[in-house]
């Protein structure tokens, strides 16, 4: 093939992939026709007319508004994130239902304990272990609260009190009873096993766990290693759950802050932007086309059109004033002056001179302004 009508050919395809609405030219139909015989799918003309409109509108769009645009959609796809939904935790063992009756008569510890209230105690605990033998709990409970009510500064009848509420099923009497022991002894064995199995019965694995730890340590048997054996597994599974959790909580709340830094990053970002193309605008309106630069323009001469130079020369030691004809390219291409001239106190300062050269000393102790003039007086200078 023609080599030339090849290169046509190449030509009228990219025309028709820039602007496919070419092929809806009714000279073109047989052209038409063969492209959708081969599978292609052709737009329509309103097709074409709303893609040309959506990118004809993307254009329009001012880069603030899809900077803030940017921002807020950026956030609210980050921010959409799944409650975090605990699993249940599979345990293992029987609890018992909480006994909610009153409060066991409990002794005071302000009574003073004669010698013969001790031996009463005595006797009557003596009565309650002989009822607890024979299984009859009720009798016990009653015997034990009478020697606690004689000798209420015993440990080891509150605790023996709070194993027989054990027996008999009673988890939250039996763990007053072991309290009221371990306030009197901290180190009552008796007290910690009672109160750990209490709180198993109760569900209560963790707590559990480390009374019958505490009570092995005091005084080891194996009825607590019994217990240890039913607690421990539980007590294990509700403590990898909650480390699980507290690190998927943990991680939720990183990545909440690390949303909440992006986006202050990308607002202030947004805000720079914007002020600075408004700045950039509003320099660029100002008279004589410089930023802050100097009124009518440069190169158009100073205010008022001063060809002859600061009349009776420069004070503050720059005499013969500025020469006439001056070559403002000499500033024009110092990349030194162009640089001071965007600096606001400096261009101020320069246009306080202009108005009035005797301005000029209150400005000479400045570090900023006094080389500006400086360089600006040395490149006006004549040939030496």
């Amino acid at each position: 093939m023609d080599a030339a009508k090849l290169n046509e050919l190449k030509k009228f395809i990219q025309l028709c992939k820039s602007n496919p609405s070419i092929l809806d030219d009714p000279s073109l139909s047989f052209f038409r026709d063969y492209l959708q015989s081969l599978g292609a799918k052709i737009p329509s003309s309103a097709d074409t007319a709303a893609d040309s409109k959506s990118r004809s509108y993307v254009v329009e769009e001012s880069d603030e508004e899809l900077a803030d645009a940017g921002v807020k959609i950026n956030i609210e796809e980050e921010e959409e994130e799944d409650e975090i939904i605990e699993s249940d935790i599979e345990l293992e063992g029987d609890t018992v239902e909480p006994d909610n009756e009153p409060p066991q008569k409990m002794g005071d510890p302000c009574v003073e304990v004669t010698d013969d209230n001790r031996d009463a105690s005595h006797s009557a605990k003596a009565k309650a272990m002989d009822a607890i033998s024979e299984g009859k709990f009720e009798e016990a409970i009653e015997n034990l609260t009478q020697a606690i009510l004689l000798n209420p500064t015993s440990a080891i009848m509150y605790g023996t009190r709070a194993s027989v509420y054990i027996k008999m099923k009673k988890p939250n009497a039996a763990i007053r009873d072991a309290n009221a022991a371990l306030e009197i002894n901290p180190d009552s064995a008796k007290g910690y096993k009672s109160r750990g199995i209490a709180r198993a019965m109760l569900g209560q694995w963790e707590d559990a766990a480390k009374d019958l730890h505490m009570a092995s340590k005091l005084d080891y048997d194996e009825e607590i290693n019994n217990w240890l054996k039913k607690v421990e597994p539980n007590a294990h599974r509700i403590e990898e759950h909650r480390r699980k959790y507290d690190r998927l909580h943990k991680e939720r709340e990183d990545r909440k802050i690390e949303r909440e830094r992006r986006r202050r990053r990308a607002q202030a970002q947004a805000e720079y932007e914007k002020a600075k193309k408004q700045e950039q605008s509003s320099s660029s309106r100002k008279p004589g086309g410089m930023p802050g630069g100097f009124p009518g323009g440069m190169p158009g001469g100073f205010p008022g059109g001063m060809p002859g130079g600061f009349p009776g020369g420069m004070p503050g030691g720059m005499p013969g004033g500025m020469p006439g004809n001056v070559d403002f390219s000499k500033i024009l291409n110092d990349p030194e002056l162009m640089a001071a001239f965007s600096d606001p106190e400096v261009m101020a300062a320069l246009q306080d001179v202009m108005k009035n050269p005797a301005n000029l000393a209150k400005h000479q102790a400045n570090p900023k302004v006094a080389p500006v003039i400086a360089k600006m007086m040395s490149k006006f200078a004549g040939p030496k």
